[in-house]
């Protein structure tokens, strides 16, 4: 009994300790990002002869009216952009990306709502009054226009994908140049596609299926290539042809510096790279985290091409009722906590446009100086695959895909659930997550598993968000072996 209240002491003194350390530490770093956002404006200016608009503030705002037309306002004045099919649909950016409170606010914001809740409690009928007008003066408002603000930085690339602006240089000043992170640079047919890495039965023998890999966040193709391809049994290399990608942006695939890396850009190239060139008609999926959302728009897209989707601690938060979908993911995702590590890291990455920059430019410019050190310290013992992951990818694209693939789906992903639920009955659905993970909650795939039961869920003991697959690859390529012969099984019955 006292050994149980000493615990459940000590348990609260470190999460108290963990919050107090946490708002110190994150005001501090709201206060140098705005510092260091002043210094790449100069540095920027410096080496590229212009000023480099970014989204620390947003002052622009844009009216959708019913004539398909998009009026932007900047500063008093307004333009209307006119965007046809072929060009980037706003709905595909997320508010997170110009919209990301100080902690100092996000405090100041919750102890208001907080006291206001408690106010209206005594007064309900008079907030009920007030609200009815209110709600009253939002419909005579809405009848004229629609309206929700965006960023000046939104304005000046959707300007550059239209024809307004020259498109800036790529690499950037601060992006590695060599030729594994630009070697995409040098012709039009590699910037056109993504890399990917290919496995093809033995000449003269027909591949059955096709598997797709597609790797998560901050990572590659040598995810799926290093780790799953080599333990693949004989007869599944017989059987199947493997494609891994490398995501734009990441990799040696393509790093566009004026794309806004949008969930429908990444799905768009993986089509081009793999589905059309390759021809594939038939095909399973195999993703892990952030390739979870992509494999879902992927499948319900393609509802009778998909024959499996196996998905490994896919980031998938159920929105609660009156939650603001994208802000409520990148909260979930980014705590603002410095422990666990993974979550300080997942913070400064979702939080700090500038520190997350400067980040980029230290490890990812000169990462060739970073592989040196650690395999002069490792005798050169021990691969370094995951270095290569993390390090090959621009700021830009890391920055953009994390706030518009995994939070601007917030709204998007119950819906793909449902569909793979009602339209995709025939379609084998396994979700893995490793109980360990502390990027990613396990309740994340259990509510995957809420949304579709008959999906088979596994949670497996001692591994993380990367170990779920690193260190266990033998054992997790003979289950998606499995996964594969079950689903052809159950096609023939």
């Amino acid at each position: 009994m006292g050994a149980g209240v000493v615990r459940s002491a000590a348990a609260m003194a470190a999460r108290l300790l963990n919050e107090v350390v946490s708002f110190l530490v994150f005001t501090a770093l709201d206060l140098l990002d705005v510092v260091l956002c002043l210094v790449y404006k100069v540095l920027d200016y410096a080496f590229e002869a212009e000023w480099r608009p970014c989204y620390c503030s947003y002052s622009a705002r844009e009216m959708i009216t019913s004539s398909g037309k998009i009026l932007v306002s900047e500063n008093g004045g307004s333009k209307v952009v006119c965007l046809c099919s072929s060009k980037i649909h706003l709905e595909d950016i997320s508010d997170t990306l110009y919209s990301r409170p100080p902690l100092l606010a996000d405090v100041s914001r919750y102890t208001v709502n907080e006291l206001r809740r408690l106010s209206s409690a005594r007064s309900c009928h008079a907030v009920a009054s007030a609200v009815s007008a209110n709600a009253a003066a939002r419909v005579r408002t809405m009848s004229s226009t629609t309206t929700f603000s965006i960023n000046s930085t939104i304005v000046e690339m959707l300007q550059e994908k239209i024809g307004g602006q020259q498109s800036h240089p790529v690499p950037r000043w601060s992006d590695c140049a060599c030729k594994r992170c630009a070697g995409w640079c040098s012709s039009s047919d590699s910037a056109n596609l993504l890399h990917v890495q290919a496995h093809f039965p033995p000449e003269g023998v027909l591949a059955v299926e096709d598997v797709l890999f597609i790797h998560g966040f901050i990572s590659s193709s040598a995810f799926w290539t290093e780790t799953v391809f080599p333990n693949f049994s004989e007869r599944a290399r017989s059987n199947y042809r493997f494609f891994a990608v490398d995501l734009l942006g990441f990799g040696r695939s393509p790093k566009p510096a004026d794309s806004l890396y949008t969930l429908r850009e990444h799905v768009d190239m993986i089509e081009r790279s793999v589905l059309q060139r390759h021809k594939v008609r038939s095909f399973h999926i195999v993703a892990h985290s952030l390739g979870s959302i992509l494999a879902l728009a992927l499948a319900v897209k393609y509802p009778n091409a998909v024959k499996s989707l196996t998905l490994l601690a896919p980031p998938y938060f159920p929105i609660p009722k009156g939650k603001q979908g994208t802000q409520y993911v990148l909260r979930r995702v980014a705590p603002r906590r410095v422990w666990p590590m993974i979550a300080l890291g997942a913070s400064v990455a979702c939080w700090y446009e500038h520190i997350s920059r400067t980040v980029s430019l230290l490890m990812c410019k000169h990462h060739r100086f970073w592989e040196f050190i650690f395999r002069l310290l490792t005798r050169n013992r021990i691969r370094t695959f995951l270095m290569d992951g993390f390090f090959c990818h621009t700021h830009n694209a890391a920055w953009h895909t994390l706030h518009n693939v995994i939070c601007g789906s917030a709204g998007k992903i119950d819906g793909y659930l449902d569909a793979v639920r009602e339209s995709m009955r025939s379609c084998e659905v396994t979700v893995l997550h490793g109980r360990d993970d502390d990027l990613l909650p396990v309740s994340c795939s259990t509510a995957v598993k809420a949304r579709v039961p008959r999906a088979h869920l596994r949670v497996i003991d001692g591994k993380d968000h990367i170990t779920i697959v690193v260190g266990r690859q033998k054992a997790f390529a003979r289950e998606l072996e499995q996964i594969w012969a079950s689903t052809n099984l159950k096609a023939t019955v």
